[in-house]
């Protein structure tokens, strides 16, 4: 009889254990490991006879052709996706519970006119993803075929019997093979089924879309664990107290990872946010001290987002630094270059950092926008209204260089502002921007100076 054998392995990062440890040397999770039981694999010193016959074959002998690809009908899903479906194609979309993606995938299953889509389901019933349907106001159609089930062995039977055009698995945490002893859920149980389907979609040609849950306590194997079996990687980002929502490509073979999506969620589904500068600056206060506008890019566009300080006298003994939307090691980056190159006394003071409408934002170019409004919060000075910042901030006091000047500086002047202040070295190749004016600056208390004047 085969010696059966146990394993434990983090369900957070997938990394296996021999025994049982409190804390992952790899990921320093805690109480994530879970045991599986492994049985040794039986290595062929023959090898199969239909391997034999496999031969290289010489790279300038394959002809290449152009992809066709798939519109969803959907402009900020086919733009993420580097324009649209491929065929063959493994996509995990993932995202927090209860961000959207079931709506997300619903409503380009019912955007898909002339597919016939088979959606399976493991969290819900059909019934439940047939009232999703019709809050999304969808047309009555025969092209979406509806399955609740997780058994893999099952839903390969039913996919042989009649070919769809596009799968949808929601989600891979609920789907399981018999084989494995593993309770779904588990890394084993994720890593199989993703292959099994990765190789259902290769051989078929199938776009096949798997959603994927991630939680912070890293409790449930994530996307993290598949995401080099993948084609595509989605990631759904959105604060659950904001109504806007950013699909992000963290991985594409087909396309760029530097596009992204925005959407707004509504009571009848996700809706397609065409202007974001417009709708991140529509409930901006004029006059307020500590609110300062700057340009970001986000992929291949300009965004136009305010950015919040609040400066106050600390009441404890150590002053608070909090940060919401951006790094708070920046943070502390940029106001140590305050304290020295500016001399704004902030050792007493607490500061508040906050990005307006739950974006994130990791570019360096926001940083003279962030120092302008805890500048403008401390003196309690408003920075001018009409004026975008932008400008990435060195530890020697300098404004150093940014890319996509011209966007940025296009994006302000179509929104109506009236002034841009931007690195000095940008300057040079810039063509004349009619209704705007362009101001160089070098340090920043030179910047600070022009911005509150």
């Amino acid at each position: 009889m085969t010696k059966i054998q146990t394993k434990y392995v983090c369900q957070s990062c997938g990394y296996v254990s021999p025994r049982w440890v409190g804390k992952c040397p790899s990921c320093n999770e805690w109480n994530t490991f879970v045991e599986e039981v492994s049985t040794p694999l039986k290595v062929s010193k023959k090898p199969a006879g239909a391997a034999s016959n496999i031969e290289p074959v010489p790279l300038e002998d394959l002809e290449t052709e152009d992809v066709p690809r798939v519109k969803t009908n959907i402009n900020e899903f086919d733009r993420v996706l580097g324009g649209g479906l491929v065929p063959g194609s493994l996509i995990l979309l993932g995202g927090d519970p209860g961000i959207g993606k079931s709506t997300l995938m619903m409503q380009m299953a019912l955007k898909l006119q002339g597919q016939i889509i088979l959606y399976i389901t493991g969290e819900e019933s059909v019934r439940q993803i047939k009232l999703r349907a019709e809050r999304l106001h969808g047309e009555r159609t025969k092209s979406i075929l509806l399955l609740a089930e997780t058994n893999l062995d099952l839903i390969l039977n039913v996919i042989e019997r009649g070919t769809p055009d596009l799968i949808i698995v929601d989600s891979i945490q609920t789907m399981y093979r018999p084989g494995l002893e593993s309770a779904p859920g588990s890394v084993s149980q994720v890593r199989e089924s993703t292959a099994l389907l990765l190789r259902l979609a290769k051989t078929q040609g199938i776009p096949i879309f798997v959603v994927g849950h991630v939680t912070k306590e890293g409790v449930i194997a994530g996307p993290r664990v598949i995401e080099h079996m993948v084609d595509t990687v989605l990631q759904f980002e959105g604060e659950a107290h904001y109504a806007y929502r950013i699909l992000r490509a963290l991985k594409n073979r087909y396309g760029s990872t530097n596009e992204i999506g925005i959407f707004e969620m509504h009571e009848d589904g996700l809706q397609e946010v065409k202007n974001p500068s417009e709708a991140f600056l529509s409930e901006r206060r004029y006059g307020t001290s500590g609110s300062t506008v700057v340009s970001s890019i986000e992929g291949t566009r300009p965004i136009l987002i305010e950015v919040q300080a609040l400066v106050t006298p600390t009441s404890y003994g150590m002053p608070q630094r909090n940060t919401t939307g951006f790094d708070y090691r920046r943070l502390s980056l940029l106001l140590a270059v305050l304290e020295k190159r500016v001399g704004l006394h902030l050792g007493t003071q607490d500061v508040f950092v906050n990005i307006a409408g739950g974006v994130k934002i990791d570019e360096p170019a926001v940083d003279l926008g962030i120092a302008a409004s805890i500048a403008s919060s401390l003196r309690d000075i408003p920075v001018d209204s009409s004026t975008v910042a932008v400008g990435e901030i060195g530890l020697g006091g300098e404004i150093r260089t940014i890319g996509h000047v011209e966007k940025r500086i296009q994006e302000a002047a179509k929104l109506g502002f009236k002034r841009i202040v931007i690195p000095h070295n940008n300057l040079k190749g810039i063509k004349g921007q009619d209704g705007i004016d362009i101001v160089g600056v070098q340090s920043v208390n030179e910047a600070i100076q022009q911005l509150l004047g």
